[in-house]
């Protein structure tokens, strides 16, 4: 397992759009463990293949609910009318805070590490995860999307940062 380097926001990769895996090879499979343990490192709940260079629809997820989600070719079929407004933080976007608003529950077709079709379905943090990181493999950073980005004093006062 390798610790990868993650693009930072001024780095245009995270603005490409990714492609589709066609074939998952052990390349694929060291990728998404290599992506999983960067993103524990980082101390991240999600990590996209484009944001450690890797212009493919990959995409891992953690959060304390979840466990490990690994998603191949992730598409979202499905979101909940109610919506969530929060707080949104970005592991190539450090020191950066917005609040955003997405869907309260997200439904998401995916292939797994062995190529096989499934769904799954995740509310708050998870629902936020899976909107976040699919944006990144069609090259869309939160704050493209965000109702308002953080001053330092307002995230200091929200105790997002020490001052």
């Amino acid at each position: 397992m390798a610790i990868l380097n993650i693009l930072k926001d001024e780095d245009p990769t995270l603005r490409k759009i990714c492609r589709r895996v066609e074939e998952i090879t052990p390349r694929t499979l060291t990728l998404l463990d290599d992506m999983a343990d960067t993103m524990h490192k980082a101390g991240g709940v999600g990590l996209a293949a484009p944001q450690v260079g890797i212009l493919r629809r990959i995409v891992v997820i953690e959060t304390d609910e979840s466990g490990l989600i690994e998603l191949i070719n992730p598409q979202i079929i499905k979101t909940s009318d109610d919506m969530q407004e929060g707080y949104e933080g970005c592991l190539s976007l450090p020191g950066k805070w917005g609040i955003t608003s997405r869907p309260m529950t997200v439904t998401v077709r995916a292939q797994n590490r062995k190529g096989e079709f499934f769904e799954i379905t995740g509310s708050e943090l998870l629902a936020k995860a899976f909107c976040h990181e699919l944006d990144h493999l069609d090259g869309i950073l939160y704050p493209d999307v965000a109702l308002h980005m953080l001053t330092r004093e307002e995230m200091i006062e929200d105790g997002l940062i020490d001052g």
